[in-house]
């Protein structure tokens, strides 16, 4: 079947062609670290590609190969001597279900000295793409296909076969409209050519082209140019858009030709192909001519009826289901008994139907894969999907695979691997593993609870790590009802740590315990808890005699008011004041405390200051202020927290008067507040949801370290079902969810949308509600304001100069309004805010350590066709 896009002149204006790359990822390989540039041709800004893959040797072209033809891309690339695969992983911001076109570009260059053109396969995702042959050192090869993701997460790998050493030179991937190339419901589409009838005058990509497709020029034998001056218009019904300036030339045959023929042959005889020709009037025609042709198709009609192209405005004639195979294919254009002129042809795509059949591993599993990465910055090969293609599974990890499902994670080993600090939470997000080994690194802190929260663990391996605290009460009893296999070895002390659970039971330090699994030995169970409760009571004693501080002592416990008196020299230093009351400045021995006293007319009462004091006895993260102990004395009620030396974070953002906050410490705050909410949200079982998320609730210490504070308002979650709680609405404006507001249902999507406003504050400077005389102009409306300008230095703080890096201000912008979109479940989770963030403190990490000058000259767009060699 075939389809005819009448493209209606519009009479209004010119399409305007956007400036806008928030659709666009492009990455430079081969450039240093934290290294950026916008090129001087197109105006497209490229980054580094070492952000995007951990492996891979920089180099070069020679000189002798980067001409002015050459485009900057490529005169730099990366090789990969090591490993069979390397891949590069890439999450462009609109996430799966959307239609992107993505291009690798190949320059060999003799950069290895060699002279010996490699081969080697190209991987999308887990799927063949195509294998790359080049035919020259000093033309490049370009892969390019689009497709329609269905992972948030876009894998381009490079796989040696043994002949010649991996490399690539650029990556390119542009965000399409969902109703261009719809085509794509058959497969993806692999262009095969892309060509500009009628100029020989260079490849046309962005800005003239919005989506930076690159349409190459072609001479075509016995064939006459026709050019316009004049815009040529898209119609109100297409949807692929050719741009104006390769619509405004054209091939018509030489005289006394009729008709011409464009043909091709397939790669494979196998191939199925898409056609999308364009054609538009450029020609001004008088009233006795007519312009009218038949397109043929291998010598049967292809398009039903004879044709006229619209006078400048784009007609768009295209296959809206696979051609039949051939060997050859051949498109003849004849003009009827009707026509005073000649055919013509502005444009043609042709793509190659390819199928991409394997399914990626689940994106949940798939972000708590990188978070773990991530936060013990692990040096195993792990790159490119974790479970697909089977061959190529992670070290460590295996998979349960289903036809109709992705890939599960349901086995992780990470023993003996160098861990430190605390069990990350991305484990919470591994909901189908079966098999957990964290034996023998130098993990810390206690167990969390939220393990238990993995319904289909059957193995639990702890042993060998350096772990205090109690063992989560409900690990212990899947443990004791044959549930799973826990074995742990840890450290005993008198305090409770649990996550956010308190459990009665402790573990001996020295002591290997190895939990049952039969439930028969319950009662072996029972006299070891009954031998370490002696010991710990024993310890305790021995503690306490060791302890020789004058004063009071720091305790997590109730102090009496006049204890409260004495801490804060009565009363004497007010450091700040709330809705609670106020706070005061007090000594604990040689420790700075901070004492919330509740007023009588505080707008909290007895109830939330119970609740805050509970939570923060239960709760336990670097990232949250620690509680010291509280005071409950009749009407006199106090909460004694650990002291903060530099105060709130809105001080030091609003206030003119404080020293301005660089990029890279704006960056560690977000960070460190993201990963107190991610904690609570993600950590803590039940779930804790804050409520009252706002940069006055983001304290700093001496070192800036960020932690959240103020509990009041907090809710949890119930243990047993349910996604939401109704509850009255409490919260700041400004900061407050408007979809909690108007419906009561809270979640943690609403503490998201607060932490958006918070991140936008933190970038931009300005305060949640700017007050104007006549009205008020929240920070969502400002920025979406200054979003329309595509200006990053209009958003970011003023006060920054400049001095940012710009990929890493778009990526935090574009993070904060995914936080505050109006749908909450198309809001991030803060696991994946805090997977954001900390990539953004990377980049400027990065640019802090290289600093690199401006780069200038840039060398022009290769002007040869983009379809010389082909990868294949």
């Amino acid at each position: 079947m075939l389809a005819l896009l009448c493209l209606v002149l519009t009479l209004i204006s010119v399409h305007a062609q956007d400036d806008d790359q928030s659709g666009f990822i492009s990455i430079d390989c081969g450039i240093v670290k934290g290294s950026t540039y916008t090129d001087n041709v197109t105006n497209i800004n490229y980054v580094s590609d070492a952000d995007f893959i951990d492996t891979g040797e920089i180099h070069n072209i020679l000189p002798i190969y980067n001409s002015f033809t050459i485009g900057t891309q490529l005169s730099t690339l990366t090789s990969f001597p090591q490993n069979t695969r390397n891949c590069y992983t890439l999450k462009p911001t609109q996430g799966k279900g959307n239609r992107y076109l993505i291009r690798a570009r190949f320059m060999y260059g003799n950069y290895d000295f060699k002279s010996q053109l490699p081969e080697f396969d190209v991987y999308l995702g887990p799927d063949y793409w195509d294998t790359v042959k080049l035919n020259s050192s000093s033309k490049p090869a370009n892969m390019e296909i689009v497709h329609v993701s269905s992972s948030d997460y876009i894998h381009v790998c490079l796989v040696n076969t043994g002949r010649g050493t991996p490399f690539i030179s650029a990556i390119e991937v542009r965000l399409l409209a969902n109703n261009m190339y719809e085509e794509t419901s058959f497969g993806s589409l692999y262009l095969f050519a892309r060509v500009n009838f009628g100029t020989a005058f260079g490849t046309v990509r962005y800005k003239d082209d919005k989506y930076d497709r690159l349409w190459a020029p072609i001479n075509w034998a016995n064939s006459t140019f026709l050019y316009t001056f004049d815009t040529v218009y898209p119609g109100i019904f297409t949807a692929i858009d050719p741009p104006s300036s390769v619509m405004s030339t054209a091939i018509t045959p030489k005289s006394p030709q009729e008709s011409f023929n464009i043909g091709w042959t397939p790669d494979n005889i196998t191939d199925k192909f898409f056609i999308y020709t364009h054609f538009a009037e450029i020609e001004l025609l008088k009233r006795n001519q007519t312009r009218e042709f038949n397109i043929y198709l291998n010598g049967s009609l292809w398009y039903r009826k004879p044709f006229s192209p619209l006078n400048h405005s784009t007609t768009t004639i295209y296959s809206t289901e696979p051609e039949p195979t051939a060997p050859t294919y051949t498109l003849t254009i004849n003009k009827t008994k009707n026509s005073t002129l000649l055919p013509i042809i502005n444009a043609l795509e042709l793509y190659v139907l390819k199928e991409l059949p394997q399914r990626q591993t689940d994106d949940r599993d798939v972000a708590a894969m990188w978070s773990i990465k991530s936060a013990y910055e692990i040096t195993r090969h792990w790159q490119g999907d974790p479970c697909a293609p089977q061959e190529f599974v992670w070290e460590g990890v295996r998979c349960s695979y289903n036809v109709t499902d992705s890939p599960r994670i349901t086995f992780l080993n990470l023993s003996t691997s160098g861990l430190n600090g605390g069990i990350d939470p991305g484990l919470a997000n591994l909901t189908m593993l079966e098999t957990l080994d964290l034996s023998n690194n130098n993990l810390t802190g206690t167990v969390p609870n939220f393990l238990s929260g993995l319904n289909f663990l059957k193995v639990l391996t702890l042993k060998g790590n350096n772990f205090i605290g109690p063992v989560p009460a409900d690990l212990l009893a899947k443990s004791n009802k044959g549930l799973l296999s826990l074995s742990f070895d840890g450290d005993s002390t008198n305090e409770t740590i649990s996550s956010c659970d308190k459990n009665g039971c402790k573990n001996t330090k020295g002591n290997k315990i190895i939990v049952p699994v039969i439930a028969t030995v319950a009662s072996l169970f029972v006299i070891l808890t009954a031998v370490v409760a002696v010991w710990m009571i024993t310890k305790q004693k021995a503690r306490d005699k060791r302890r020789t501080r004058t004063g009071l002592e720091i305790r997590k416990q109730q102090y009496t008011f006049s204890e409260v008196q004495s801490i804060t020299d009565n009363f004497n230093v007010v450091i700040g004041k709330g809705g609670f009351g106020t706070v005061y400045h007090g000594c604990i021995g040689d420790t700075e405390v901070a004492v919330k006293m509740l007023s009588e007319s505080s707008l909290q009462g007895d109830k939330e200051f119970q609740a805050e004091a509970y939570l923060l006895l239960s709760v336990h993260h670097k990232n949250l202020t620690s509680l010291v102990g509280y005071c409950n004395e009749g009407n006199q009620k106090a909460i004694i927290y650990e002291y903060m030396a530099n105060g709130n974070l809105e001080r030091h953002i609003l206030d003119t008067n404080s020293s301005v906050l660089n990029w890279e410490e704006r960056l560690q705050i977000s960070c460190d507040a993201a990963h107190g909410l991610e904690y609570l949200h993600h950590g803590c079982k039940p779930p804790i949801v804050h409520r009252d998320v706002k940069c006055n609730n983001i304290l700093l210490n001496e070192s800036f370290q960020a932690k959240l504070a103020d509990f009041g308002l907090s809710k949890a979650f119930p243990t047993e079902g349910g996604t939401h709680i109704s509850t009255a609405v409490a919260g700041t404006p400004g900061y407050l969810d408007p979809e909690y507001y108007t419906s009561n249902r809270l979640t943690e999507k609403s503490d998201v949308y607060s932490f958006g406003i918070v991140l936008l504050v933190i970038i931009t400077g300005q305060p949640a509600i700017t007050k104007y005389e006549n009205d008020n102009m929240h920070i969502i409306r400002w920025v979406n304001l200054k979003l329309a300008d595509g200006d990053m230095k209009n958003i970011v703080d003023p006060r920054l100069l400049g001095d940012f890096d710009i990929n890493s201000a778009w990526k935090a912008v574009e993070l904060a309004m995914a936080c505050v979109a109006h749908t909450p479940s198309r809001r991030p989770t803060m696991n994946e805010v805090v997977m954001e963030l900390s990539d953004c403190l990377v980049i400027e990490k990065a640019r802090q350590e290289t600093k690199p000058k401006k780069l200038t000259g840039l060398n022009s767009l290769n002007l040869e066709s983009a379809y010389g060699p082909k990868p294949r």
